[in-house]
């Protein structure tokens, strides 16, 4: 087998002391551990900040933490109860982050709302790369179903943006449906989240999709539908451990797909997109 190096997207990162084993030397012990070269690191959400009584802005704080750290890469996030959106997603910019995050669930905001739009028209214009969480995630499925997302690629064609999870177990064909419904542009725009897709088994230890898994066979429909250039690997971290990250690295290279497609996942795309 091939030398692979691995660069991979989706590590939330937090302040030490506060959440367990999701400080950043515990997520470079796990890069070393699984020879990654290079991870993206989302900021925590700004009321995560304040769960943990630490007010200062969650943006800087991510800055100074992955200041001269040359296996890091910086996302910001943005604070939806402050109405200064646009300078949010400047000032991500300004402090060198490549990309932000968005949880539609999580945040309680609608993927096509006027805030979020205000925020791809400037992301784009900063080039700036999103992660969105897809699938379950316990609200209001109406503020963030899978076809929704094809309203982002359609009013912004040069936003480009992966769709974590690739929606998960219940949302898997949409997330096909829209990367191929936006295929024809100029930019590669739509990107499927390799993250979190692990199977499970049940009861009789025969294995079973959860609600986010994805067989081998969907993944290899992926490559095939959609192309190899636009999937990306990601951690999930601190909820995955180096366990997991290892067996989701191998379960990659075992799939019945090209070395050069598995090269692209485990790190040339994001490599690519990011320009690292």
């Amino acid at each position: 087998m091939s030398d692979y190096k691995i660069y991979a997207n989706h590590a939330h990162l937090f302040p030490k002391n506060t959440k367990p084993n999701a400080d950043k030397e515990c997520l470079k012990a796990l890069l070393d551990e699984c020879s990654i070269e290079k991870a993206v690191c989302f900021a925590p959400f700004q009321n995560q900040m304040e769960m943990y009584d630490l007010t200062k802005n969650r943006n800087h704080w991510l800055a100074g933490e992955i200041k001269n750290e040359n296996q890091l890469v910086g996302f910001g996030t943005v604070n939806f109860e402050e109405d200064n959106l646009e300078d949010q997603v400047k000032e991500i910019a300004e402090l060198g982050f490549l990309g932000i995050k968005i949880h539609p669930a999580y945040q309680e905001v609608r993927v096509d709302s006027p805030e979020l739009f205000r925020v791809y028209e400037t992301a784009q214009k900063e080039n700036l790369f999103i992660s969105f969480h897809t699938g379950l995630h316990w609200h209001r499925i109406a503020d963030y179903s899978q076809l929704l997302f094809d309203e982002v690629a359609y009013n912004f064609p040069r936003l480009r943006f992966s769709m974590e999870h690739l929606g998960g177990y219940s949302f898997f064909k949409e997330t096909l449906l829209i990367m191929n419904n936006n295929s024809r542009g100029e930019v590669l725009n739509t990107f499927a989240g390799w993250t979190s897709i692990a199977m499970q088994t049940d009861e009789m230890g025969n294995p079973r999709q959860g609600a986010w898994s994805l067989t081998d066979d969907e993944l290899c429909t992926v490559i095939h539908q959609t192309g190899y250039e636009r999937s990306i690997f990601g951690l999930d971290f601190p909820y995955n451990d180096a366990k997991k990250t290892l067996k989701a690295i191998e379960r990659i290279k075992n799939l019945q797909i090209t070395e050069e497609a598995k090269k692209a996942v485990l790190g040339g795309n994001l490599k690519r997109e990011l320009n690292l």
